[in-house]
């Protein structure tokens, strides 16, 4: 083979996979039909679970340097603040990033541009999926190069990556069934001044939509999202100053808005693919799934595709894992896309209907319920966990097992959470998000001895760690629930894999080998 992967499009969700085969030594051949990296982009919200994977990959930083913090969101109605939704206290012990880092899809873009120029990866523009055929063996694939020849080349597996339009989609005879909003919305970067609350994404109900105000980085700079009024929407080559009014009639009359660097508009569709695999060709992000952006959750989610399949798709190319394991990122993909689109079909749905009592819903009501439930602590954690895609979990995936029951705690196919550890009894506290390394499987044993990584027969791929009963460590397990003792494999994207109370040695080499399917 040519090369192992063959990625079509170089979007986040591209650039991600490409970055993770890339850094687990996997050979993979980037291309992109475009010309050259987005220059102005619809998603703008990184959400707390992508940054820990920008951490592991080591853009974090950069992305921080870029972005601005959103610390919560303000709701507007009636021209009055209604509510706030607080993400910094609800996150604080959740994650070391407690809050939604307003970053646009272009800045991403460019992040992992740059990280996979260091990795000695060049992403080919200019350079379009023609067709392809796959059998047992691997991929053919036949391009178009941007002096306009032809070109055949081979690989192992072809991933998707190439947005609501895929080639590799219709390519693989996967149907994408779904519809478009009746609405238009529109998007414009603007200077402004106004009423918002600085540092937090604004939300205005009105009687008939809503306006998203994001804070950007510069001095005074918002982006503005919001819904066309039904009078403009067949109107051709609509601009910033027919929608102001509807703005303005909900910020408030006071809103001073400067230069206007962007405006676009637009129509959003929401569709799922009927499968995200097909043989050696998988999609993902916007190639599989396409929704509202109500919560910031589409970008991300494209991301934790490429995060999910990578790992598996490193394994299997290096020959450390048998194929049937990349059998697991439908498995535990498709369901996620589906909740997502089922739940915010549901919640833009409420905030976009046209009728008169969803607008009345919308603006007495919701903004108040809002208020009263985040009150409480609990429904602040549980709204951030939702939000901030940490409260992902593979529960029911094949991967996911248990031996035995645990009295609490984190449980198989849940995210690890957040921990600061003590793995020396007279040694720091340190954080484990930065000492599991995700090119690992990690054991985790508490208040036991954990076997050697010669015991359990992998080399470095899986690596034991046991965690002595010490006062912060206690401290540390109580506050998520975890028993002592107790053991948790963590896979490398972060997930519990394996879960249960005293270590059975025999019984995780059978889950490495016969459900992991990992080959010695």
């Amino acid at each position: 083979m040519a090369t192992d992967v063959l990625i079509v499009g170089a979007g986040p969700t591209g650039l991600m996979l490409a970055n993770q085969l890339a850094r687990r030594g996997v050979s993979i051949r980037i291309i992109d039909r475009h010309a050259g990296p987005a220059m102005q982009s619809r998603a703008l919200g990184v959400q707390a679970r992508t940054l820990e994977i920008y951490s592991q990959l080591g853009i974090v930083e950069r992305a921080l340097e870029l972005g601005t913090k959103g610390n919560g969101a303000t709701l507007w109605a009636q021209g009055r603040r209604m509510a706030h939704v607080p993400l910094g206290d609800a996150g604080s012990s959740i994650t070391p990033y407690p809050y939604i880092l307003v970053l646009g899809q272009d800045d991403n873009e460019r992040i992992m541009g740059e990280k996979l120029d260091e990795l000695g990866i060049a992403v080919e523009w200019n350079t379009e999926l023609l067709d392809f055929e796959q059998n047992a063996e691997g991929v053919a694939a036949m391009l178009r190069l941007p002096d306009g020849s032809e070109q055949e080349t081979a690989s192992a597996f072809i991933a998707g990556c190439d947005g609501a339009h895929s080639a590799v989609r219709k390519g693989s005879g996967i149907g994408f069934p779904g519809e478009a909003y009746e609405h238009v919305f529109f998007v414009a970067d603007v200077a402004m001044t106004g009423t918002m609350v600085p540092g937090q994404v604004n939300v205005y109900l009105w009687r008939r939509g809503f306006h998203l105000l994001f804070p950007m980085r510069d001095k005074d700079h918002w982006r503005i999202v919001g819904i066309v009024p039904e009078e403009l929407r067949a109107q051709k080559d609509l601009t910033l100053d027919a929608v102001l009014p509807s703005l303005r009639s909900e910020a408030g009359s006071d809103l001073s808005i400067g230069n206007c660097s962007w405006f676009s508009t637009y129509r959003i569709h929401h569709r799922a693919a009927e499968r995200f695999q097909e043989g050696r060709a998988f999609v993902l992000g916007d190639a599989a799934h396409i929704h509202s952006p109500a919560g910031a959750q589409g970008m991300n989610t494209g991301l934790q595709d490429a995060y999910n399949l990578a790992w598996k798709l490193a394994l299997v190319t290096q020959g450390k894992a048998r194929p049937q394991l990349l059998e697991t990122y439908n498995e535990e993909r498709l369901p996620v896309a589906r909740k997502l689109l089922a739940t915010t079909d549901r919640g833009f749905k409420l905030v976009v209907s046209d009728s008169w009592l969803a607008s009345l819903l919308r603006r007495k009501l919701l903004a108040r319920i809002a208020a009263f439930a985040m009150t409480f602590e609990r429904v602040q954690k549980i709204a951030f966990r939702a939000v901030s895609q940490t409260a992902i979990n593979y529960e029911r995936s094949s991967l996911s097992r248990s031996l035995g029951r645990l009295p609490g705690g984190p449980r198989a196919g849940d995210r690890f959470p957040w921990l600061h550890l003590q793995l020396q009894a007279d040694g720091p506290v340190e954080d484990m998000f930065a000492v599991l390394q995700d090119r690992h499987i990690n054991l985790l044993a508490f208040g036991q001895a954990a076997p050697s990584p010669d015991d359990i027969g992998y080399g470095d791929l899986v690596r034991t760690w046991p965690v002595p009963e010490t006062q912060p460590n206690e401290a540390e397990c109580k506050r998520v629930g975890i028993p002592n003792p107790s053991f948790y494999l963590v896979r490398p994207d972060g997930h519990v894999g394996l879960c249960g109370g005293s270590i059975d040695s025999p019984a995780i080499a059978r889950y490495l080998a016969e459900t992991i399917t990992l080959i010695k």
